[in-house]
């Protein structure tokens, strides 16, 4: 976990969006000694948005086949995707 003061931020910006940059990981900027914000790269962030998009899909998923509705096998998925892009 990497955290620095407000104070940091606002004197040395360069440096810690460099930071940011390099270690793909949030950085927790403090005010007053307490957490305030989080700055991350946007590299790091758009990975971290697809991996939850990702997440939120399969757990749809899996809520709908718990809820019983009606599935299809990995047979006729793929002949479905062979019909429809010709592969």
């Amino acid at each position: 976990m990497i955290i620095k003061s407000s104070t940091a931020l606002r004197n040395d910006y360069s440096s810690i969006s460099n930071l940011a940059n390099e270690s793909s990981e949030p950085i927790y900027i403090t005010k007053n000694g307490d957490g305030d914000i989080v700055v991350m790269g946007i590299d790091a962030f758009e990975r971290r948005e697809q991996v939850y998009k990702l997440k939120l899909k399969l757990a749809e998923a899996e809520l709908s086949r718990l809820r019983g509705e009606p599935t299809i096998s990995l047979e006729e998925a793929r002949a479905r995707l062979v019909e429809k892009y010709n592969v």
